[in-house]
């Protein structure tokens, strides 16, 4: 029996293979006796994963050897005040302000840079745009520009970088892709740090991921705590203190899979980055011709991850839901800010998921036309 699609924003699916490894080697891995889960983080054993999770992460993403890759804790959330903590040098710093998640970022920024200062928003528009770079007013001297790259909530998404550089600014960009890490290519020439909790596309919750630059490492406050100073985490190789070596030893075996995948020619991130604009492309293409659902968002920057729409009377959303649960269609409600319904649809979900989601919204609007 096939399992259920599960359309969860997070913690969200993790490709079947991974999780039947991970059983399958629950109780002893590689003849060590030891399940992951009981491995000291300074043995051997666990050792040789963290730095395969490592390698594999830095050729999928192409990450350049001027980047430190460190597995840390704390979420998003976590890493709200981490960044600045280590990035802000209590001095000013420029939100972009696209979504709950910026947010969330520029409120928790508050209470260790000097200055927050919102360079751009687009709250006007219920976050249903994304400000065009050319409109920002950065600040001169910032210590850095931060974005959320993909806002998992409200459904926006930057399919490009900005160029800092281009307009005139010489502060590094700090990325929050929490939401579609390994979804698609990473223009490193354009980040100075990017950071993600694993709960979306890289395996369970638990572990963050945090992509730096070296010349933005030694620079922490005098009260960041000294687990989350980036240069004690990067000289001790994300081992400073005890990490999270379950989520490490997962998101590996997720990497390795995401190694493993084609889509025609393409290998790796780009099979990935290709079913996602299929998958997204089928979702939104039927939204924008039915009668009875909607999304707001404006299609240039419409997310390939998380797709929010309503129902043109919300009188029917319990109806809806709970036809979606009879056929297996798992955790589609919205946010509670947002309201109606939203489909994420990660790098674990298959084409066949979302296949399955449009036919029952499809005969749920047939029903009642």
């Amino acid at each position: 029996m096939n399992r259920p699609y599960n359309f969860s924003a997070g913690p969200a699916a993790i490709p079947e293979e991974v999780l039947q490894q991970a059983a399958a080697e629950m109780l002893d891995w590689h003849g060590s006796g030891m399940s992951v889960m009981e491995m000291s983080h300074r043995g051997k054993e666990f050792v040789a994963i963290c730095e395969q999770a490592e390698a594999d992460l830095r050729e999928l993403l192409a990450i350049p050897p001027e980047f430190k890759i460190l597995f840390m804790q704390g979420g998003g959330l976590g890493e709200n005040a981490i960044v600045p903590l280590n990035l802000s040098r209590a001095a000013t710093v420029d939100f972009v302000v696209t979504g709950g998640w910026s947010q969330k970022s520029r409120k928790e920024a508050g209470k260790y840079a000097a200055e927050v200062h919102t360079a751009a928003s687009s709250e006007a528009s219920s976050f249903t745009t994304l400000p065009d770079p050319a409109s920002w007013q950065l600040s001169r001297g910032a210590s850095y520009v931060h974005i959320c790259s993909n806002e998992t909530i409200h459904g926006v998404e930057f399919h490009q970088l900005p160029d800092l550089k281009a307009l005139g600014s010489d502060a590094p960009l700090v990325v929050d892709f929490s939401s579609h890490v390994a979804s698609r290519p990473v223009d490193w020439s354009r980040v100075g740090l990017a950071f993600g909790g694993a709960q979306k596309n890289l395996g369970p919750a638990g572990v963050t991921l945090v992509v730096v630059r070296e010349d933005l490492i030694g620079h922490a406050l005098p009260i960041c705590p000294s687990a989350f100073d980036y240069k004690n985490v990067a000289n001790n190789d994300s081992r400073y203190n005890t990490p999270p070596t379950w989520g490490i030893y997962v998101a590996g075996l997720t990497f390795q899979w995401i190694k493993r995948q084609r889509e025609g020619d393409l290998p790796g991130i780009a099979a990935m980055e290709a079913r996602n604009i299929a998958k997204a492309r089928l979702l939104y293409d039927f939204i924008d011709q039915s009668g009875l659902y909607l999304n707001k968002v404006a299609p240039n920057c419409r997310s390939r991850m998380n797709v929010p729409f309503l129902l043109n009377n919300n009188a029917l959303d319990e109806a809806f839901l709970a036809g979606a649960k009879e056929r297996g269609l798992l955790q589609l409600k919205g946010h509670k800010s947002v309201g109606g319904m939203r489909a994420s649809i990660y790098n674990a979900m298959p084409l066949a998921g979302v296949q399955a989601l449009v036919a029952y919204m499809r005969e749920f609007e047939r029903q009642r036309a």
